[in-house]
């Protein structure tokens, strides 16, 4: 007689094949240098973790933030600044820029996890656009020119992070750590609260949960997360701007996540790269691609390939 599945057998199976997948993801970046210019996948890393982070807030605790290039572009200004005017080692500027981008996380958290939806939404636009709007007037941001020619420094004082692959393995150290953490935290009973919070919020409060206590603890995470990406980015090209603090970036990264943070990242990274040629037609083009992925890839595109193969075993 075939045995009955259980709920914990197939939840041991995802768990199984989430791994065997991570695995793969890691393996991917790792040989990745050999066939890719290494600085694009750099760039894919940094935008990667920084998609990741917003999955944390949107995917797991239903908090649609609009406003989250606050805390990329905080955290590539704290960086840059701290490397090239205080002489941080790289790693201490890292720190003290994803502190920058935690701090800036509870400090508008207070204020946006009081309204849910469309209005903690607008809230967390509006908090971005007056941060923007602080580093295109404040003097140690250099305005519209940013803070340019930021030096990489020597990791610990001893590895010498111009050397492409030394920076490349860096990243890459800084975004599987970031992305396991997500998934120790998602998985945590921190992460299965989240998800109940999501689901019924009401009764997530009957049951005894301090919801905005959950909701400030993510959003927190999540600009700390994202800040990580923004101070990484700052160091790869040694340069801090006011793009990573526009509204337009905090539109990308939804896109991004839409399509998977991962291969989300990949795809616009890819197109703002080789469609660049198109001039303001990009915009234009990245949104029929955007349409047409949202129809064809209604689970994501790394969801519709994992569909696939489920159906074809």
């Amino acid at each position: 007689m075939a045995a009955i599945p259980t709920p914990y057998t197939s939840t041991t199976d995802m768990l199984r094949h989430q791994r065997v997948a991570i695995v793969v993801m890691a393996a991917m970046f790792i040989l990745a240098p050999l066939v890719v210019y290494p600085v694009f996948m750099m760039k894919v890393m940094c935008f990667a973790l920084f998609a990741c982070a917003f999955n944390l807030l949107i995917g797991f605790g239903g908090l649609l933030s609009f406003g989250h290039a606050m805390f990329l572009g905080t955290a590539g200004y704290a960086s840059a600044h701290a490397a090239k005017v205080w002489g941080f080692t790289p790693e201490l500027a890292i720190l003290f820029a994803t502190a920058a981008s935690s701090l800036l996380g509870l400090l508008t958290g207070l204020l946006a996890i009081r309204r849910q939806g469309i209005y903690f939404a607008m809230i967390t636009l509006a908090l971005a656009q007056m941060v923007f709007f602080f580093y295109l007037q404040a003097p140690f941001t250099g305005g519209e020119d940013g803070i340019q020619g930021v030096p990489r420094g020597r990791l610990f004082g001893l590895i010498d992070l111009n050397q492409t692959f030394a920076m490349y393995a860096f990243v890459l150290v800084i975004f599987l750590g970031g992305f396991l953490l997500i998934y120790r935290i998602v998985h945590s009973p921190f992460g299965q609260v989240l998800k109940a919070i999501r689901e019924n919020e009401s009764r997530a409060i009957s049951l005894g949960y301090d919801v905005d206590r959950y909701k400030l603890l993510a959003f927190v995470l999540s600009a700390a997360l994202a800040g990580a990406a923004g101070a990484t980015k700052a160091l790869v090209f040694q340069l801090a701007s006011l793009t990573d603090a526009h509204w337009s970036m905090s539109g990308e990264v939804v896109l991004m996540t839409i399509f998977g943070p991962v291969a989300g990242a990949a795809i616009i990274v890819a197109m703002e790269n080789y469609l660049s040629q198109l001039g303001a037609w990009v915009s234009v083009v990245q949104g029929l691609i955007f349409v047409v992925c949202v129809l064809a890839f209604r689970r994501g595109v790394i969801g519709e390939i994992a569909n696939g193969i489920k159906k074809a075993l």
